[in-house]
């Protein structure tokens, strides 16, 4: 530990390289440790004598004790989509506001232990689709069954793909193997993709749950270092570069900072006045980054959201998600579950403090080179500017308020396209922006968008800070555990998909198929899954914002199926068709919402802000579907009410301990908002 220490204390200058010896261990660690947990898969498998069958490849046998559970939970969620996405926001203007994602979590996890695990474990099922064939029939299941497919494979598969692949395309820019150029960002979408697709066909669950046990924990502990050495290279830093990226609203000076601590100069830095007038100013002038409260016109999640419409995803996310909860239904237990469950929320508490903060440092420290990222970022769509083409081109208030004479000339380029008048108003960034979103307006079907043009490449925080920060003999570790978590991130959706196309769709036509033949088919829709994945995942270049991206489509399906399955849960009497009625509603309603009647509200001063955020469009869909199911319930409620099926498939008893640490986990969660709030 000792000698460890001062290589963390070194805040590098330059740039660093993969040398060749980080290269042999980044390599051995990663074949060590997929093998070993194939290896363990594997091993287990024969000592059930291959008698649970599919039970053994995608619920692991349902043997899984509360350490793998809880590991398990952490890395398959803990990916790319975090330490790229989340820390991306947290760079841009957000900060510490997007920890509620995580924090929440910690809470939603404990309900899920003790309010939704218990129910689906007794029904002895294997996809969550499954316990709505029990409860509503068998149409609610396919209908879930296909939503979820789609919103899987070509939302968190693609977008963990392409944040994985962002990694390595930053990080391995100008490096070469086997002819292949592993900066190329379609190159490393291939590379992760074909990779997990081995790791899930040959070892199925167990395997995934032995490796995410490593995987988790390295994540961790590598996130830590990366946290340790960023606020190292906050000490070292030249104080006139880091004033340029002080929040708005702070009142630092260069002499404040000269004398500063690291973490002084992080909190002079990001922390602001709070106020109405600051919150009116701008969504950034909320109290700064450091601050989990932020104004009601906030784009992304205003303080509304977090009465409602952040909870949603959460519960959809923990509680119905076929690829989180393919852990817990594989546990070997109730009691084991949820204890894993908890073991999981307690950990989701500590996540931000190695995703956001360093996201919020690498902007303080690295902007400028999140700026150059971005002015390659936004070569393709400047060349359709220069070439006068037929495509239409989004602005980014960042890229007006740096290149203002460009964003006119966009704002030109797209009114002649469309044949509209220029406004008159666009001096400021955000007049500029405004202007372009109204000429950008049109209904000629022909006329495409290009990729938005950005200021910075806030997505490129986490890989920048890799490339920036590490020394030789750590590189490997952080990148092992990374792209270990990826491929197991990966891995975890691909199985999960299977599971629902061989159990949910193939079985449905097939009944009749032996177990064997259905471990094949899973194989079969694990590979034309990662096919697609990797097909669409670079395409997601064009989103400024990847974890947006994750969260906004889901909204289409989260709300309407958290609504089924609580009154599921909790109202026997529900009518069965209100299983259907709430998905297929869902993703109408929301639909309608985001392109017809938000703009209408917002346009018409009818809103708190000039765009209804995805999350509060999830809480109006989520509470228009509980008034359909409660008004349901009062005209057309059942005669007797639904009696679920109750297997013995594990052993059901709770665990009084995992309550225990469950109320603690919630208690902490709440001194965290209080302290950051």
């Amino acid at each position: 530990m000792n000698a460890i220490i001062p290589i963390l204390a070194q805040a590098p200058a330059q740039s660093s390289t993969m040398g060749a010896l980080d290269i042999i261990l980044f390599l051995v660690a990663v074949v060590f440790v997929i093998g070993f947990g194939i290896y363990k898969g594997k091993k287990e498998e024969a000592a059930s004598a291959g008698s649970d069958g599919a039970a053994g490849y995608f619920l692991a046998g349902r043997g899984l004790t509360w350490w793998l559970v809880g590991f398990s939970l952490i890395a398959a969620n803990i990916s790319t989509e975090q330490f790229v996405g989340m820390s991306g926001l947290a760079s841009n203007w957000i900060g510490m506001g997007i920890a509620s994602y995580e924090w929440m979590a910690a809470a939603t996890l404990v309900v899920t232990a003790f309010v939704f695990l218990p129910k689906l474990l007794r029904c002895g099922i294997y996809t969550i689709p499954e316990f709505l064939q029990y409860r509503y029939g068998k149409t609610a299941r396919y209908v879930m069954a296909i939503s979820t497919l789609i919103i899987i494979v070509g939302i968190p598969t693609a977008s963990v793909i392409y944040s994985g692949a962002k990694v390595i395309s930053i990080f391995f820019a100008g490096i070469e193997f086997a002819g292949l150029d592993l900066g190329d960002l379609t190159v490393g979408c291939w590379i992760i993709g074909i990779s997990a697709a081995i790791y899930v066909f040959v070892g199925g669950l167990r395997a995934c749950a032995w490796t995410d046990l490593i995987w988790g924990a390295g994540l961790i502990v590598g996130g830590a270092i990366v946290m340790w050495l960023a606020f190292s290279a906050m000490k070292a830093a030249d104080p006139n570069d880091l004033i340029q990226t002080k929040v708005e609203n702070s009142s630092a000076t260069v002499e404040d900072l000269k004398d500063a601590s690291a973490y002084e100069r992080f909190v002079l830095l990001n922390d602001g006045k709070q106020g109405e007038a600051e919150a009116k100013a701008g969504p950034n002038l909320s109290g700064g980054k450091l601050h989990m409260k932020r104004p009601i016109t906030d784009p992304e999640i205003p303080w509304t959201s977090l009465l409602l419409g952040l909870w949603l995803p959460n519960f959809f996310y923990w509680g119905l998600n076929q690829y989180i909860v393919q852990r817990t239904l594989g546990s070997k237990s109730l009691a084991e579950g949820q204890k894993g469950i908890v073991f999981a929320a307690a950990m989701k508490l500590i996540i931000p403090f190695i995703v956001v903060i360093p996201g919020i440092l690498c902007y303080n420290l690295y902007h400028k080179d999140l700026r150059a990222e971005a002015v390659t970022k936004n070569i393709e769509s400047l060349a359709v500017l220069n070439e006068s083409g037929p495509k239409l081109i989004p602005l980014s208030e960042d890229f007006a308020k740096l290149e203002p004479e460009t964003a006119l000339r966009v704002i030109e380029h797209n009114a002649r396209l469309t044949k509209q008048p220029i406004p008159d108003q666009k001096s400021t960034a955000a007049e500029l922006v405004a202007a372009n979103s109204i000429v950008i307006k049109t209904e000629d079907k022909t006329l495409k968008e290009s990729g938005k043009l950005v200021g910075y490449d806030y997505d490129a925080s986490f890989p920048m800070l890799l490339r920036k920060l590490m020394r030789p003999g750590l590189t490997w570790f952080i990148l092992a555990a990374i792209f270990g978590a990826v491929v197991s991130s990966l891995a975890s959706m691909l199985n999960s998909a299977s599971t629902i196309a061989t159990m949910d769709l193939y079985k449905a036509v097939k009944p009749d198929t032996s177990d064997s033949s259905l471990v094949g088919v899973g194989k079969f829709f694990t590979v034309l899954f990662v096919l697609i994945a990797c097909l669409i995942a670079p395409t997601l270049k064009s989103f400024d914002a990847i974890f947006s991206y994750i969260q906004e489509f889901q909204g289409f399906i989260s709300p309407g199926i958290v609504a089924a399955f609580l009154f599921g849960f909790l109202m026997p009497r529900t009518p069965r068709y209100f299983g259907v009625v709430s998905i297929m509603a869902n993703i109408v309603l929301y639909a309608v919402i985001k392109w017809m009647v938000g703009p209408w509200l917002c346009a018409n001063g009818m809103w708190f802000s000039k765009e209804i955020s995805f999350l509060d469009r999830m809480a109006l869909c989520f509470i228009i579907i509980v008034l359909i199911g409660f008004i349901t319930n009062i005209v057309n409620p059942l005669k007797n009410p639904v009696v679920l099926p109750v297997t013995d498939v594990v052993a059901l008893e709770s665990s009084k301990g995992a309550k225990i640490v469950g109320a603690g986990v919630i208690i902490a969660m709440c001194i965290l908002y209080y302290i950051y709030w």
